[in-house]
C-alpha cells in the first residue's frame, strides 16, 4: 500500500506531500487542475520512462519519493534481492532526476539502495498497477492475459502449471542432453573420417627411417653427378698410384721413405716406430687406392633410379608439411593418430536411450499441457460469465467477451495463447479487445476484470485514470460501488470527475493550480514580483469540505441545488458501506 508521496520539482509541482490511506483514495479537480501530474510522478517514481520536461521551469533537478508498507511475499522478494526493509516494514523508493545541457540523468534508489532499471520493473509489478485512459499495453500481452487467467483458476490450476513447468524442466534437460551428445557424436565422425584418412595416407607412406630423408637427399646428389664422382675418383686413384714420372705418386713416395728409413735404422733403433707408421700408411694408401678404384668402377648413370628417388623425396616433403616439420615428427604424429582412431573405432557413443528418454519427458509434458488446457478453458468460461455479469452494470449491456485459448508450442507456462475477445455492440464480430476497444470501453473492461481477480490479485495498489469518463447517472453509480468493492480488498486511488465516485471515497483529496509569487524573489522585466503556476493538493477532512467539492463538481441551477445533491450523494455512499 502507497502510503506516503513526496513530490519536489516535478513539472508544476514545486512541493508536495501526500498521505494516502487503505480503501477508496480520490482525485479531484478542474480539468487541467493537474491531477494525472501526480500520478505521472508516481508512475516516474516506479521506474516509467521520464523526459527533461518534467523538471519544474527554472530549476535542474527533480525528486519523487514514495513510500510503501510491505507484505510477506514482498518482504522475501526483496530479501532476494538484498534489499532490507526499514523499520516498521516500509519501502521507501526514490527517484532523483536531473538535467544536463545535452541529456537528462535519473537514479533510483529502494530502502537508499542504489537499483537498476530491470529491478524497478520487478518491484512496480508487486506494488501498484496503474490503469489509465488508453493504456492497453498488459491487456495486449498473452503473457499477462495468461497471469491473469491463471491466478482466476485458484490453487488446482496453479498446481497443474507447477507441474506443466517442472516437466518442461526435465524435457529441457533431456533434449539438452541428447543435444550434446548428438553433436558429440557428430564431431567423433568427423575426427573418425580425418584420422582414417591421415592413418590411410601415412599407411602408404610406408615411413620406417626418420633420417630416410636425409639419405635420400644425398642418393639424388651422387645420382646426379655420377660422371663428376667417376673422374675425381679416377683422378684420386692416379695421386695415389699412378702418377707420370714428373709427378711421383703417394704409393711410390712412401716406398722411397720406407727404404731411406730401414737404412737409417740399421744405425739408429729409436726410428723403429716411424718405420712402422710408415708401413702402416703403405698399407692403407693402398686399401685407399683399392677401394676408390672399385668405387670409380662401379659409379654408372642410373635415370630411372634418380626419378625414383626424387619422386620418394617430394612424397616424403609433402607428409612433413601436413604432419610434422620434420620426418620425425610426422613418424610421432602417426604412431598417435594410431591409438586415437582405435579408441574412436571402439566407442559405444549410442544415442538410442537418450532419444528415448527426450521421447518420454516429451509425452510427460505434452500430457501435462493438455490437462492444464482443459482448466484453463474450464476458467476461462466461468470468467466469461463473471466479467459480463460486471459489465453489463457498466452502460456495456450488450458486450460480447470471450478468452480465446489456441495451441502453441510447449513452454513452462503450458502450451497456450491467450486473448481476451471483445465486441462491444450487438452484431460485431468478436475481435483482440486491445484492437476495437475504446479507451473509455478499456478502462470500464479493466475495472470489471480487477473486480473479478480482486481477490486473487497480489498488487496492493490499484491506480485507475479518469475511468468514468463519459458516464453518468446508474453507470456512474455501478463504477463508484465497483471501486468501493475493490477497495474492501485492495488500496485504490482514483483520479475522478464523477461526484458520485467521489463521494464512495475513504479518503478525499482537490487537486488545483494556484498562482504565487515567485519564492526566489526574481522579478519580471516591469519590476514586478515573479509570479509561477503551482499545482497544490488539499485533503478533504472533514465533510463541509467534501460536501463543497462534491458540489463543485455537481454543478446545478443554484448553489443550494448542489449543495443538497451533495448532500444526498454522501449519505447514500454511507448507505452503501455499511451494507458492504
Amino acid at each position: 500500500m502507497l502510503s506516503l508521496l513526496q513530490i519536489e520539482n516535478f513539472a508544476l509541482i514545486d512541493q508536495l506531500e501526500l498521505e494516502f490511506g487503505t480503501g477508496l483514495n480520490v482525485l479531484t479537480g478542474e480539468t487541467g487542475a493537474g491531477k494525472s501530474i501526480i500520478l505521472d510522478a508516481i508512475d516516474a517514481v516506479l521506474g516509467g520512462k521520464v523526459s527533461s520536461r518534467v523538471i519544474r521551469s527554472g530549476t535542474t533537478r527533480a525528486m519523487i519519493e514514495a513510500t510503501f508498507s510491505s507484505n510477506s511475499a514482498l518482504t522475501a522478494w526483496l530479501s532476494e534481492q538484498e534489499i532490507d526493509l526499514i523499520e516498521d516494514n516500509f519501502i521507501i523508493i526514490s527517484r532523483e532526476i536531473a538535467a544536463t545541457s545535452s541529456n537528462i540523468r535519473s537514479r533510483s534508489r529502494v530502502n537508499g539502495v542504489l537499483v537498476n532499471r530491470a529491478l524497478m520493473s520487478g518491484l512496480r509489478e508487486r506494488l501498484v498497477e496503474i490503469t489509465a485512459q488508453g493504456q492497453t499495453v498488459q491487456v495486449g500481452q498473452s503473457a499477462q492475459v495468461r497471469e491473469w487467467l491463471d491466478m482466476y483458476g485458484g490453487d488446482s490450476l496453479m498446481q497443474q502449471r507447477q507441474l506443466v513447468a517442472a516437466n518442461f524442466l526435465e524435457y529441457q534437460k533431456a533434449r539438452l542432453s541428447l543435444e550434446k551428445r548428438r553433436t558429440s557424436e557428430r564431431d567423433r565422425l568427423q575426427q573418425l573420417d580425418l584420422l582414417t584418412y591421415q592413418v590411410q595416407e601415412l599407411t602408404a607412406a610406408n615411413l620406417s627411417e626418420p633420417d630416410e630423408l636425409e639419405k635420400l637427399l644425398q642418393e639424388r646428389e651422387r645420382l646426379n653427378h655420377v660422371v663428376d664422382l667417376q673422374q675425381m675418383s679416377y683422378k684420386v686413384y692416379q695421386a695415389l698410384y699412378q702418377n707420370d714420372a714428373e709427378t711421383p705418386a703417394a704409393g711410390d713416395l712412401l716406398g722411397d721413405s720406407e727404404i731411406t728409413l730401414s737404412d737409417m735404422v740399421e744405425y739408429d733403433t729409436q726410428l723403429q716406430p716411424l718405420l712402422e707408421m710408415v708401413r702402416d700408411a703403405q698399407a692403407t694408401l693402398a686399401e685407399v687406392g683399392r677401394q676408390i678404384n672399385t668405387y670409380g668402377e662401379n659409379l654408372e648413370a642410373d635415370p630411372q633410379r634418380l626419378e625414383e628417388v626424387e619422386e620418394r623425396i617430394q612424397e616424403l616433403k609433402q607428409i612433413c608439411r601436413k604432419y610434422g616439420s620434420t620426418l620425425t615428427e610426422a613418424i610421432a604424429y602417426y604412431q598417435r593418430i594410431q591409438g586415437e582412431l582405435a579408441e574412436l573405432n571402439n566407442s559405444d557413443q549410442s544415442i538410442e536411450s537418450l532419444e528415448q528418454q527426450e521421447n518420454l519427458c516429451w509425452e510427460k509434458l505434452t500430457q501435462a499441457c493438455q490437462k492444464l488446457t482443459l482448466l484453463r478453458r474450464t476458467t476461462a468460461a466461468v470468467l466469461e460469465a463473471e466479467l459480463i455479469r460486471e459489465l453489463k452494470p457498466l452502460a456495456m449491456e450488450k458486450v460480447q467477451f470471450q478468452v480465446e485459448i489456441v495451441p502453441t508450442s510447449p513452454t513452462a507456462a503450458g502450451a497456450d495463447k491467450i486473448t481476451f475477445l471483445f465486441s462491444p455492440n450487438p452484431g460485431e464480430p468478436l475481435q483482440p479487445l486491445t484492437q476495437i476497444a475504446s479507451g473509455g470501453e478499456m478502462s470500464r473492461f479493466l475495472l470489471a476484470l480487477k473486480t473479478c481477480f480482486s481477490q486473487a490479485d497480489e498488487n496492493a495498489t490499484l491506480i485507475f485514470d479518469e475511468i468514468d469518463v463519459g458516464v453518468s447517472g446508474r453507470v456512474a453509480q455501478s463504477i463508484a460501488e465497483k471501486l468501493h468493492q475493490l477497495g474492501e480488498s485492495s488500496q485504490v486511488l482514483c483520479v475522478t470527475h464523477q461526484p458520485l465516485v467521489a463521494a464512495m471515497a475513504d479518503r478525499h483529496f482537490r487537486v488545483d493550480k494556484q498562482v504565487i509569487t515567485s519564492a526566489e524573489g526574481h522579478k519580471t522585466n516591469n519590476g514586478h514580483p515573479e509570479q509561477r503556476t503551482v499545482v497544490r493538493v488539499t485533503s478533504l477532512d472533514n465533510l463541509k469540505k467534501r460536501r463543497e467539492e462534491l458540489a463543485q463538481l455537481a454543478g446545478g441551477k443554484s448553489a443550494q441545488e448542489a449543495i443538497a445533491f451533495a448532500e444526498s450523494l454522501l449519505t447514500q455512499a454511507a448507505h452503501h458501506r455499511q451494507k458492504s
